[in-house]
């Protein structure tokens, strides 16, 4: 296979990957250990994300005329792509839960939703509760007032019966 084959073939794969993408988050994950990479990379597979280096000039022939051409402004040296397929949210939350553990680990950009965001954005983005959790928190903020409620009209009733 010849060189320039191979570059295609590689393009159209991320191509590919793009198309079903719901999120993508450019990382800088220069300075980090092998073994520390390779964790990150295992915590990434587990939570459903598709994780991987790629050369700037393959990313910025794939990236030609889609949602995430946005991305070519921020392919400057080395850079790792995290793909979202179910959840727009998950690679960015999921890599700032180990931005502390692993402090030479950079978000550079990102698209979420067809928008693109730098790396101030991406981690605002990624600041976000999940869904689940603000349901959680609205079903909680409901019950407070409605146990109050339920309390008063329980005195309310024994009082009238005493």
């Amino acid at each position: 296979m010849a060189k320039n084959e191979g570059k295609q073939q590689t393009a159209a794969e991320i191509r590919a990957k793009l198309e079903k993408a719901k999120s993508v988050v450019m990382v800088d994950a220069r300075g980090l250990t092998v073994e520390q990479d390779t964790v990150f990379r295992k915590k990434m597979r587990e939570a459903g994300v598709d994780y991987k280096v790629y050369k700037n000039t393959t990313v910025r022939f794939a990236v030609e005329g889609t949602a995430f051409e946005g991305l070519k402004q921020f392919l400057e040296g080395p850079s790792a792509f995290a793909i979202s397929y179910d959840d727009a949210m998950t690679a960015a939350r999921d890599i700032t839960k180990e931005l502390k553990g692993l402090p030479n680990l950079e978000f550079k950009a990102g698209v979420v939703d067809n928008t693109v965001y730098d790396a101030k954005g991406i981690q605002m983005i990624a600041d976000i509760p999940s869904k689940e959790e603000l349901l959680s928190r609205l079903l909680g903020s409901f019950k407070s007032p409605m146990a109050s409620f339920a309390r008063l009209v329980n005195a309310v009733a024994e009082k009238q019966t005493a």
